[in-house]
C-alpha cells in the first residue's frame, strides 16, 4: 500500500488544527486570569511545577520549565520552575517532597491515574493547579481534537501564560508602561492602563485570541510551504527505517523538547528511534572536556550509520551544535531532516540538511508551536511500522 494510502494527506492534518482558534476565543479571559493568579504566586515565592509522566508529557513539562527559567526575551526575568517526571519515580511521591504552598502545578495528561494522585496532592498543599484535561484543578483547560492537536494547544496555551505572566508581573511594579519591557510585544498596553489592572487583563485577552490567529496562520504557512520537503523527508525516512535505520533528533532548549517529543511520537508508531538530548551526562561531558558546541557531533560520531537520519530542531536556523552535527551526518551518509525559524538561517541559505522545513517567523514561541504541527505531520507521513 502506497504511504498516500496509509496516512492523512497534510491538508486534513491543518483540517484537524482548526479547532484551536475558538478554543483561545472561548477561553482566552480565563488565560489572562491565570496569569494574574500565576504571577502573584511568583510574588511570593512560588515556583511553576510541571508534571509529565508519558514520553509526550515529559516533553512538555520540561518545555514549559525551560521557557520559565530561561526566558527566550533578552532581559526578562528567571522565574523558578521545574519539572517532575517518571524517571524520578511515581509523580505524588515527588510531589510530597517538592511543592511547597505557594506553588504552580501545572498537569500534562492529567487523566493518566499517577498524575492526577500528584495533583491531588498539590491541591491538598495550596497549590495553583493548572490541568489540560477535564479534572478538578483550580484551573482545567479541555483541548479539543486528538492527542497531537491537544498537545500542540497545550503548547500554545502555556507559551501565551509564560509570555503574559511577565506582563502582569511588570504592571504589579513601578515600570513605565503597562507591559513595561515586554510592551514591543504588547503595543496596546497604553501608559494609561498602568493602574488599571482590569483594562490590562481585558487587553490581554484580546491578545491571546489575536497569538491564537497568528499561530495557526504559521502553521498553514509551515506546513504549505514545506510540503514538498516533507513529503520527500518522509518517503526516504519511510524507506530507512524499513530498512533497519533509526531517527537521531537533537536540539537545544525547548527545541530538545522537540526531539523528546518526536523520538516519543516515533516509538509509539514503532520506529527505532535516538533522542540524543537524553542522557545530561553525555552532554555536559562533552560541554566540559570539549565544549558545548561538540555536544551533539560527537553522539552522531558514536551512533550515526549510513542509513540512519537525522532531525534538527533550530529556531534560528544557525545554531552551531546543530550545523556541526548536520555536516558529521552528512560525512557518514545520516540523512539530515532540518526544522528552522525565521528564514532558515545558515542551515538553509547553505543548504547543511537534505531537507528544510522553514517556519516564516521571527516569535520563537510561535516558531515552536508551528514547528511541532510539522513534525506531528512528518510522524503521520512516516507512517507505523509494518
Amino acid at each position: 500500500m502506497s504511504a498516500d494510502a496509509r496516512t492523512p494527506s497534510l491538508e486534513a492534518l491543518l483540517a484537524q488544527r482548526a479547532v484551536a482558534t475558538p478554543f483561545f476565543d472561548r477561553e482566552a479571559d480565563r488565560i489572562a486570569e491565570l496569569c494574574r493568579r500565576c504571577a502573584e504566586r511568583f510574588l511570593r515565592g512560588g515556583r511553576l511545577v510541571a508534571l509529565g509522566r508519558s514520553p509526550q508529557a515529559r516533553s512538555d513539562a520540561r518545555h514549559v520549565a525551560v521557557e520559565f527559567v530561561h526566558p527566550v526575551i533578552v532581559g526578562k526575568r528567571a522565574l523558578p520552575a521545574l519539572a517532575l517526571c517518571a524517571e524520578g519515580g511515581p509523580l505524588d511521591r515527588q510531589a510530597r517532597l517538592a511543592l511547597a504552598p505557594d506553588d504552580v502545578v501545572i498537569a500534562f495528561e492529567a487523566g493518566d491515574r499517577e498524575t492526577a494522585a500528584a495533583l491531588a496532592v498539590a491541591a491538598e498543599r495550596g497549590c495553583e493547579t493548572v490541568a489540560f484535561a477535564a479534572v478538578p484543578a483550580t484551573t482545567a483547560f479541555a483541548p479539543p481534537g486528538e492527542d497531537r492537536v491537544r498537545q500542540e494547544i497545550a503548547e500554545t496555551l502555556y507559551h501565551v501564560v509564560w509570555e503574559l505572566v511577565h506582563v502582569v508581573l511588570e504592571h504589579r511594579g513601578t515600570t513605565a508602561a503597562g507591559g513595561g519591557a515586554s510592551s514591543f510585544l504588547y503595543p496596546f498596553l497604553s501608559n494609561d492602563m498602568r493602574d488599571d489592572l482590569d483594562a490590562v487583563l481585558a487587553d490581554i485577552a484580546r491578545s491571546v485570541r489575536r497569538k491564537a490567529r497568528e499561530v495557526e496562520q504559521l502553521r498553514v504557512a509551515t506546513v504549505e510551504g514545506g510540503a514538498e520537503a516533507l513529503h520527500t523527508a518522509a518517503d526516504v525516512l519511510r524507506e530507512r527505517l524499513d530498512g533497519g535505520g533509526r531517527v537521531l533528533a537533537l536540539g537545544n532548549g525547548g527545541s530538545a523538547t522537540d526531539a523528546m517529543d518526536v523520538v516519543a511520537d516515533l516509538r509509539d508508531a514503532g520506529r527505532a528511534a535516538l533522542d540524543l538530548t537524553e542522557d545530561t551526562s553525555i552532554i555536559t561531558a562533552i560541554a566540559n572536556d570539549v565544549g558545548v558546541e561538540a555536544v551533539f557531533l560527537r553522539q552522531v560520531i558514536a551512533h550515526g550509520r549510513d542509513g540512519d537520519a537525522l532531525l534538527a530542531f533550530s529556531t534560528s536556523g544557525g545554531s552551531p551544535n546543530v550545523i556541526a552535527a548536520l555536516a558529521e551526518a552528512r560525512r557518514r551518509g545520516v540523512h539530515t531532516v532540518a526544522f528552522a525559524g525565521y528564514d532558515g538561517g545558515p542551515i538553509a541559505a547553505g543548504q547543511l540538511a537534505d531537507e528544510v522545513i522553514v517556519t516564516p517567523s521571527q516569535h520563537i514561541p510561535r516558531i515552536q508551536e508551528a514547528q511541532a504541527t510539522a513534525y506531528h505531520a512528518l510522524v503521520d507521513l512516516i507512517g507505523a511500522s509494518a
